[in-house]
């Protein structure tokens, strides 16, 4: 298992990554939240959480170590299109992007979505309405112009493939490979065993993880994660590997001590610390 590298004596926050978040909408400020989170808590020096500007305050109140930068926004207070010039200038400096936790399906955001997709110059990690915003438009993740890796559950590459969700989870390496290959991507196809496939037809079938972890929230942990170790300068592919696995460890050592019924994202956010330091003691 890839392991996260070591940090240097003499070393500083902008030594371990910027990553921007670009997430929540009115009644999403949670996943917004936990994706920031996760990243800080992978190891990532800087993160940056772009918010529809009505949010601001909701969003400055929930993170402490996570900046908040307020964005243009569509009248349903989501991201707007008018967001995009503030969001490729500051992307300049980022290390990572990730793109999708509770953005909603507001059609100014995900006009914004599908263009980002196809400009951002910097990796990009696509999860929950940044996927959903390319439904009968998956052609422009060939036209992205840096690495993508794409994290869909079963549900959301239906919508992404046309196949029936039972196809996709009888085959998830199969299809896995398949949709990497055709579209350049890292595909991370969430779910039991959830596998990691890359262009070349590599994959990686994880296995870490529970049932407790079938909760809402948990998917933008994940993100977060993966955002983190891409920004820390690993290798899209070796990010998600990295994150699965640790974000599976890390939902193991909550069952352990709430339980598969009780357990909640919070508690993985709560024990990646704990997971990272089993690995690394490996």
């Amino acid at each position: 298992m890839i392991k996260i590298p070591k940090r240097k004596a003499d070393s500083n926050k902008g030594d371990y990554g910027r990553v921007l978040v670009l997430a929540g909408s009115p009644g999403f400020t949670g996943a917004a939240a936990l994706c920031s989170q996760a990243a800080l808590v992978s190891g990532s020096g800087l993160v940056t959480l772009g918010i529809p500007k009505s949010l601001y305050t909701i969003m400055a109140r929930k993170l402490t170590e996570a900046m908040a930068m307020p964005l243009p926004e569509t009248r349903g207070q989501a991201l707007g299109e008018k967001a995009y010039p503030a969001i490729m200038k500051f992307s300049e400096k980022a290390d990572c992007i990730a793109l999708g936790p509770g953005l909603s399906r507001d059609p100014g955001t995900q006009r914004l979505v599908r263009k980002l997709v196809t400009t951002l110059r910097k990796p990009v990690v696509l999860d929950a309405d940044g996927i959903n915003a390319l439904e009968g438009k998956t052609e422009l993740l060939k036209r992205a112009q840096a690495p993508v890796v794409i994290t869909p559950h079963p549900g959301e590459m239906s919508r992404l493939t046309g196949l029936s969700v039972k196809r996709i989870t009888a085959a998830k390496e199969k299809v896995a490979k398949e949709f990497a290959n055709k579209y350049n991507v890292v595909c991370v196809l969430k779910g039991h065993r959830t596998v990691v496939a890359r262009p070349d037809g590599k994959r990686y079938v994880n296995p870490t993880g529970n049932p407790g972890m079938a909760k809402g929230g948990t998917g933008d942990v994940l993100t977060g994660m993966i955002a983190s170790f891409i920004g820390q300068g690993m290798r899209p592919f070796d990010a998600a590997m990295l994150g699965v696995y640790l974000h599976g460890l890390a939902g193991d050592l909550a069952a352990k001590e709430k339980g598969e019924v009780s357990m909640l994202a919070s508690d993985l956010l709560d024990r990646i610390p704990d997971a990272i330091k089993k690995l690394s003691s490996y």
